[in-house]
């Protein structure tokens, strides 16, 4: 069962809350920005009438209810790994419900993945999409000022990406209060126009989303492409669960959060209702005139946030992806010194900014990006919805008939949702798609590619206890510090020291044969941190073990093993590396022959291990042998 939420006081329930406010919801508080617009006025505009205007505001309750409140708030956050969220956390939670059933993990853990990498498609487009809706702000109070929209655009985003090697620590406490002011002044501009017209209230009983799909039908379902706008950011509240907690993120939500959503969304139904033309951008027209410039200041910052949160994101995930085998090493620089989890990777962060940028000018207004919204979103909780049935079944051990129709109805909501987007798939759905599929193909190849090096030196290995016997019997020069052997597998002999004795004809009077296991857990506490194995003559097996979101630091990890007796002078201690060159081959038990190249070319550009492990770069050795896979 999901673990217990620790006793959290009031004061200190409270701040997290409004943190939460700041960090989670950006992507899901922004929708309001272009969600009603895109029904009315989008791809497949509808006739804004009584009727499409209550049927439309019915469905986003509804979506909001379903998907957001009962399946993330209430039933997801509770499938935590060791108080993790996201879909990582949820494939390893998978990984260990299956661990009996290897082929039907492998698929599902194929299919988390896949998952994870649609992901980055919605971290490229939120910002364009976000910045770009909150800017065209300056169109509607100036029409005028339209040329200018894209450069402004294109301009606070390249500064929002610029920043990120500062890290999120000097601003990110301005995010709760600037959001906190974001939802209440929506939350007003909607409350100031249901008082004109109170009879949209009527939009919250759930016929009208009957009645509008029984009287439009096709038209109806080609708007959940649209409707489906008002819930993106939905897996935020999942997967940012590690940061600040189940109960902060709930009482965010219920108590703040979805109220101002549903007071705005409801606004702008009632405006509609009196003024059909305030269709073109029913968000900025809530406004009065006086207010429109100060109101695009405030979406913008709001929209920035929201970027920041979901470029965090994709730091993160691709640091849970490189521990856990999917992805060559980044460089990674940690921004905090009391936040372990605030990082930034150069190569993620550029890469995002070119790819935002290219969408921006691209597709050129939010209208057009909303077309490809939505896919990389409803694709994510589609997955999600499987993987949940997995956790209900073989974790949980709920009844299977229970698990899945409660699984099946959540799921059938979720293709319904991504049903009607991928009808947008020519108009620029298949943005998300293309990205999810190259970098699911990178994840794989990395991963299949790892187990193909490690299958071919399996056929070169010598096991470490004969090996320390004929040592033993047959000693080599030993020569004064310690020499730390970093391996895989702690029962052979790894490859440099092989190299070492056959070249350098010596040992160092102390030997050490490292492994270093990334387990699937968020988190492994510091006393299962490191553990010790005494051999003969000096020599010594460790294992370090890190979870998916710790960093790794192997000098901090042996420095516990002072306490032990056991010290690393930090002049006195050279660590040996094995540094593979990968030949593509035409075997047939290998990988396709591209795929070969891919990854051979992926190893050829991967991080540094030195600076992966904290390693001090003027005490490293790295031997070398070549490896046709």
């Amino acid at each position: 069962m999901a673990s217990a939420a620790p006793p959290v006081d009031r004061r200190r329930l409270m701040a997290l809350a409004v943190a939460a406010v700041g960090v989670v919801y950006g992507d899901i508080g922004t929708s309001p920005l272009y969600t009603m617009r895109e029904v009315f006025n989008g791809l497949h505009p509808l006739p804004v009438n009584p009727a499409n205007v209550l049927g439309i505001l019915s469905l986003i309750f509804w979506s909001l209810i379903i998907v957001v409140t009962l399946k993330y708030v209430v039933l997801m956050m509770r499938m935590d790994n060791q108080g993790e969220g996201g879909i990582m956390a949820l494939t390893a939670l998978v990984v260990k419900a299956l661990g009996d059933e290897p082929r039907r993990r492998r698929i599902l853990v194929a299919l988390g993945l896949f998952g994870a990498a649609l992901f980055y498609g919605d971290a490229m487009i939120t910002p364009a999409i976000s910045v770009l809706s909150a800017v065209e702000g300056l169109a509607v109070a100036t029409p005028h000022l339209d040329p200018v929209v894209e450069p402004v655009a294109v301009a606070v985003l390249v500064v929002l990406f610029m920043l990120q090697r500062r890290g999120t620590a000097g601003v990110g406490a301005l995010f709760g209060p600037v959001m906190m002011l974001w939802f209440s002044v929506i939350a007003l501009l909607g409350l100031a126009q249901i008082v004109r017209a109170p009879q949209v209230l009527d939009a919250l009983n759930p016929w009208y989303a009957v009645a509008f799909f029984a009287e439009n039908r096709w038209q109806a379902y080609l708007a959940l492409g649209a409707v489906v706008l008002a819930i993106t950011g939905a897996e935020a509240l999942y997967a940012d669960m590690g940061h600040f907690g189940k109960r902060p993120i709930r009482l965010a939500w219920v108590g703040f959060v979805l109220p101002a959503l549903l007071l705005n969304y409801y606004g702008q139904g009632a405006l509609l209702l009196t003024q059909a033309e305030a269709a073109r951008n029913p968000f900025y027209l809530l406004a009065p005139g006086w207010a429109l410039y100060p109101l695009v200041a405030l979406a913008t910052a709001a929209t920035v946030i929201a970027s920041q949160a979901v470029i965090s994101g994709a730091f993160s995930l691709t640091h849970q992806a490189i521990q856990l085998g999917y992805c060559p090493r980044l460089e990674v620089t940690h921004t905090s010194e009391r936040e372990m989890g605030q990082i930034y990777m150069p190569w993620v962060n550029w890469a995002l900014l070119a790819a935002v940028v290219a969408l921006v000018l691209g597709f050129h207004s939010s209208s057009h990006l909303a077309a490809a919204y939505g896919i990389a979103v409803t694709a994510t909780m589609a997955t999600n919805s499987i993987l949940l049935y997995v956790v209900l079944r073989h974790l949980w051990r709920w009844n299977r008939w229970v698990a899945g129709v409660l699984a099946g109805l959540l799921l059938a909501v979720d293709l319904g949702f991504f049903s009607a987007n991928a009808l947008k798939l020519f108009q620029g759905g298949w943005f998300p798609v293309v990205v999810g599929v190259v970098l699911f193909t990178l994840f794989s190849t990395w991963h299949r590619g790892r187990q193909l090096v490690f299958e071919r030196l399996r056929a070169h290995e010598l096991q470490l206890e004969p090996m320390l016997q004929s040592l033993k019997s047959n000693p080599p020069q030993r020569v004064p510090g310690t020499a730390v052997f970093l391996t895989s597998k702690p029962d052979t002999v790894p490859h440099a020291l092989l190299h070492n004795l056959a070249h350098n004809k010596v040992l160092h009077e102390r030997v050490v044969f490292l492994t270093v296991v990334t387990e699937s857990v968020p988190r492994v506490s510091e006393e299962r941190r490191v553990a010790l194995e005494a051999l003969a003559d000096e020599f010594y097996r460790i294992t370090v073990r890190y979870g998916f979101m710790d960093q790794p630091d192997i000098p901090a990890a042996l420095a516990r093993l002072r306490s032990h007796g056991l010290e690393f002078p930090p002049l006195e201690t050279s660590y040996f590396l094995s540094r593979e060159t990968l030949i593509p081959s035409l075997a047939k038990e290998g990988m396709a022959l591209w795929r070969e190249r891919l990854f051979a070319t992926m190893a050829r550009n991967a991080g540094s291990v030195t600076a992966y492990f904290r390693l001090p770069t003027h005490r490293v050795v790295e031997l070398g042998t070549q490896i046709e896979l």
